[in-house]
């Protein structure tokens, strides 16, 4: 290829446009009010929205008078609640109603809840009473129930309507839910009776009976169901809506697919804090003392555990004493428990996602992942055994007996300490799931400080029966 064919990743990134420099310089020019917003409707609201946090709050609040409502509130779907909670707070009250008032329900209510309590209220005063209604709904449902994620923007027939008839409702919502791929159906109960493809609803002739259009086995959610819950249901259907039930099986909204994408993201958010020992999810804006009260809780019984692993060495103390070369060993031996408990325990509570799961198969799952780590714990015992044995008879000038009874002590202690971390690292995720606990909170540093403990039994335990009792090396 010629050399000029071959582009830098800095000449690559030099090409692409700058969308964030251009919207700068339109926000701050001299132009009047139309000739702005003109300009700026050839740009998305995602890059708009990735824009105004960097702008002056003077330069916001002109901003926010050049731009109508419906504007801003495209932009507002695209920053998430604590920014937009802010902005709100920055403009007039009137202006930060008509936006709340024009952004999907669910962002409404999560935009809501960042903002001060007061003006809070006041927004909610100035809102139409469908508004009001919807808002306060969704507000109702814990943050961590599938209904408060939902939206009400979505389009609504009843099952006794002509084609005709459900034609000029669907244009008739059109005008304020665009939602419009998919139409939901209801019966006069406003029971949920199945959804109607807006393609079959266009190519439908208009004495056709509109249940023939109707599929019945349309997937649905009930509202107080459990996101996390939720999630593998709602990723197995490709919808790109689906319909949202209280307990009487009536309608109340839906989930789109931006809704399970920001789902699976805060799940997903949720378990990596874990696995890293954080009590929740951390972003880089948060104080010093935020940040200590997530991280300190796990900390505090990791050092607990922690005093009990070195407790337990002192045990061991006599041996030691009397061997003190195997010190030097120890953390390989930590090191590959941990290692094989945090694999073991990835594992588990990936497929601890499937909420169907037998007690036969979790049974099979605790087998296969202790049979693995015999497996591997037999070759790395094995490549210990040879490699250590030869390291202390050559560079420690030991002999051949003495070298390989410590080697293979090493060896033995390995493949306990893998077996018995790879049963931990299922076990514990199992047990907490049992006891309706998220099992992620099982998390890497709390399976690595087990497992320390059951390395440190293992190895000095298997040097004092075998070493000091069985051969007599000391």
């Amino acid at each position: 290829m010629d050399n000029k064919e071959m582009l830098t990743a800095e000449e690559t990134a030099a090409m692409k446009p700058d969308y964030t420099g251009e919207i700068t310089a339109i926000i701050r020019s001299s132009d009047t009010p139309k000739a702005i917003m003109s300009k700026l409707e050839d740009y998305h609201g995602s890059d708009i929205a990735n824009v105004i946090g960097t702008l002056s709050v003077q330069e916001r609040k002109r901003f926010y008078r050049v731009c109508s409502a419906d504007a801003l509130a495209e932009i507002f779907e695209f920053l998430d609640e604590e920014d937009a909670g802010a902005f709100l707070n920055e403009m007039d009250i009137r202006k930060a109603a008509a936006i709340v008032s024009k952004l999907d329900t669910d962002t409404a209510v999560e935009t809501l809840r960042s903002i001060n309590k007061e003006k809070r209220s006041l927004i909610i005063d100035m809102l139409s009473s469908d508004i009001k209604k919807e808002i306060q709904l969704i507000a109702s449902f814990d943050e961590d129930e599938i209904g408060s994620r939902m939206t009400t923007n979505c389009i609504v027939i009843r099952e006794d309507m002509t084609i005709k008839q459900a034609m000029n409702e669907l244009i008739r919502q059109a005008e304020e839910n665009d939602n419009i791929a998919t139409l939901f159906v209801v019966d006069e109960a406003e029971e949920f009776c199945g959804a109607v493809d807006l393609k079959d609803l266009i190519t439908a002739r208009s004495g056709r009976p509109l249940e023939e259009l109707i599929a019945a086995s349309f997937p649905y959610v009930y509202a107080y169901e459990q996101t996390a819950d939720c999630i593998e249901k709602l990723k197995d259907y490709s919808e790109n809506i689906i319909p949202v039930l209280d307990d009487s099986n009536k309608l109340l909204g839906v989930i789109t697919s931006q809704n399970i994408i920001e789902a699976v993201d805060d799940e997903m958010g949720e378990d990596y804090a874990r696995f890293a020992g954080l009590t929740a999810e951390e972003d880089l804006n948060e104080t010093l003392p935020q940040s200590l009260k997530k991280r300190i809780p796990w900390l505090l019984i990791l050092l607990g555990l922690g005093i009990l692993v070195s407790s337990v060495v002192g045990v061991f103390e006599k041996v030691v004493a009397q061997l003190t070369l195997i010190m030097a060993f120890q953390s390989l031996i930590l090191d590959m428990a941990g290692n094989v408990g945090t694999q073991s325990l990835a594992v588990t509570i990936r497929v601890l996602t499937d909420e169907n799961l037998s007690f036969q198969q979790k049974c099979r799952l605790v087998y296969k992942e202790m049979r693995v780590g015999l497996c591997n714990g037999v070759l790395l015992g094995s490549i210990s055994f040879a490699a250590i044995g030869l390291y202390i008879m050559l560079f420690k000038q030991k002999t051949a007996v003495f070298a390989f009874s410590v080697s293979g002590c090493i060896g033995l202690s390995l493949v306990l300490a893998m077996l018995v971390s790879s049963a931990v690292g299922t076990l514990i995720p199992l047990f907490f799931k049992k006891m309706k606990i998220d099992p992620a909170v099982a998390s890497g540093p709390l399976i690595t400080t087990v497992n320390d403990l059951v390395a440190v039994v293992a190895y000095y335990g298997m040097s004092w029966l075998l070493l000091l009792n069985i051969l007599h090396l000391a």
